[in-house]
């Protein structure tokens, strides 16, 4: 089972959008200000969500989950994202929208449980043997190709390291050149070489050589301490998705073949609960060995409502697994309906099969709706009813299709008429609180966001212009705020660029109540246009 060295594929994301926060803006005991941190208002909110994240540091909020509800525009995403800056870049944080998990590639629950392991971390605590200091010498030693031909190959590399307390010549194997090319190593960096398995790291540059350039991008590292040749613990990062990925896709070998099949594979594989299973077995060694330590992190789904019962129903499996992260679910939707699959799942071509299954198979099926009744709180029809519709409704269309095979197969009953059935629909939808199933909606913590007053509009608006770079007068940041109190604050911030480039052809140095203006002229917010849709219906396609 591979553990050591896996590099983390948690990729840093960056949302314009809400590049201006920076933590939830809490004073020392816990009390929301009214302006820091890039978060204006929604006070009770940005407390709960500051207790939150004490539970989650202090390790009590595991398999619990969050619901962040309100209207839309009311900061549920900036309220999410502040948790993660207030937890730092330790604790792994995996953002989501709803309908990511609809892919033709790989099932929606792979995508939920994909996700679930990205945001679950494992620290890994190991004491290694390892030789360590900054490089003063690194010499490639050629010889003659064994192979013949006139090219020539390395036989070993002559290596210097050197730390505060005395220096050390290295003989290296061929295989560490290749290492060290692929870090890039050059005289001056600080690395170090792991003595049992030869892995080289390249921690930075000395800082010695920190006044060699005016600019660099360079990391610069003091020089190490102690012996060359020592024991050091190396703390390692990864998600449990890392160790999945690893094991999922064994490194081939390096002839053609093997090559050939890297590049044949798919690039989405499912990944087995059973290779699942045994990597939670070595973690949880690792754990009991004190070797590593679980980290949950804070998986974030946003648009929730997009998700359907299926997926509703493994998220309320997983949230009760041994190893599972906080969830911190957001919606923006009052009582809608969840998108039920159930019914579709269990009744596939159900005209061919159903008529020949036994009794007993009938009540097993019959079973399996009342615990998707039980599990969703609705009322689902029961699987008799279906196939007594559905055969009534192919019935229908054979008869109205007069090119199909069977078509001649029904002839009219003696009075003249046709059996019919009512139209009905593959999957009966539910409607429920937040697009969330009552039973799940039940185990999550409520916060809830309210909608912005006109002075707080005009404050969002400010930190956004200083953010973006743009300067603004008085009064077209008051405009700003009142275009936000009628239509939205999302429409108000996006007027912010083109406001700012209309000002800088017009030659003036900032954005006044005139460039305000006449960009709200230029375009339309989602109100307005939806007004002039509805006034003049009939000169658009239905």
């Amino acid at each position: 089972m591979k553990i050591e060295e896996v590099k983390s594929t948690t990729k840093t994301q960056r949302i314009a959008s809400h590049s201006h926060v920076k933590g939830l803006g809490l004073d020392e005991a816990g009390n929301a200000k009214q302006n820091a941190s890039g978060l204006v208002g929604q006070e009770t909110a940005r407390e709960a969500c500051g207790i939150i994240v004490e539970l989650i540091r202090s390790k009590k909020m595991s398999g619990r989950a969050v619901l962040l509800a309100g209207p839309p525009g009311t900061g549920k995403t900036a309220l999410a994202l502040a948790m993660a800056q207030e937890l730092g870049n330790k604790v792994p944080f995996c953002p989501m929208v709803g309908s990511e998990v609809y892919s033709s590639e790989i099932k929606k629950t792979e995508v939920l449980m994909e996700n679930f392991r990205r945001a679950i971390g494992l620290r890994i605590k190991e004491t290694k043997e390892v030789y360590e200091g900054e490089v003063t010498e690194l010499t490639p030693c050629e010889t003659e190709n064994p192979m013949g031909g006139y090219g020539k190959t390395i036989s070993h590399v002559i290596i210097g390291l050197k730390t505060g307390k005395g220096t050390k010549q290295l003989k290296l194997d061929p295989s560490i050149y290749e290492s060290l090319q692929k870090e890039r190593v050059e005289v001056g960096d600080v690395i170090y070489i792991e003595a049992n398995s030869g892995a080289v790291k390249r921690q930075g540059r000395c800082d010695t050589f920190a006044t060699e350039f005016d600019l660099e991008a360079e990391e610069y590292v003091p020089l190490p301490k102690g012996d060359v040749h020592k024991k050091k613990e190396i703390i390692q990062d990864v998600t449990l998705h890392d160790l999945d990925i690893a094991n999922a896709r064994p490194q081939g070998g390096q002839d053609i073949l093997s090559m050939m099949g890297q590049l044949m594979k798919p690039k989405k594989t499912e990944i087995t609960d059973k290779l699942r299973a045994e990597i939670n077995k070595v973690v949880n060694r690792y754990i009991d060995q004190g070797v590593a330590e679980l980290v949950p992190g804070v998986l974030f789904v946003d648009e929730v409502h997009m998700l359907d019962i299926e997926c509703f129903t493994y998220l309320h499996r997983a949230l009760e697994s041994t190893i599972a992260p906080i969830v911190v679910f957001a919606s923006n939707r009052g009582n809608c309906l969840i998108s039920c699959t159930i019914e579709s799942i269990l009744t596939g071509c159900i005209t061919a099969w159903y008529g020949n299954c036994l009794a007993s198979d009938r009540k097993a099926l019959q079973r399996v709706v009342r615990t998707a009744q039980y599990i969703t709180g609705a009322k689902l029809p029961a699987i008799q009813d279906l196939y007594t519709r559905r055969c009534q409704r192919k019935a229908l269309k054979i008869v109205k299709d007069s090119s199909h095979p069977s078509h001649r197969l029904f002839s009219l009953l003696p009075h003249g008429k046709r059996y019919r059935s009512a139209k009905s629909r593959g999957t009966e939808d539910i409607s429920s609180p937040h697009g969330i199933p009552l039973d799940l909606l039940d185990r999550v913590m409520i916060i809830r966001t309210m909608l912005y007053t006109p002075q707080e509009m005009k404050q969002i608006i400010k930190i956004r212009a200083q953010t973006e770079g743009i300067n603004i007068s008085e009064e077209a940041l008051s405009h700003l705020g009142e275009i936000g109190t009628k239509t939205t604050l999302r429409y108000a911030a996006q007027l912010l660029t083109p406001a700012s480039l209309l000002g800088r052809v017009q030659g003036k140095e900032g954005v006044e109540r005139e460039q305000v203006e006449e960009i709200n002229e230029l375009f339309y917010d989602a109100k307005s246009s939806a007004k002039i849709l509805q006034d003049q219906q009939h000169k658009f396609m239905k």
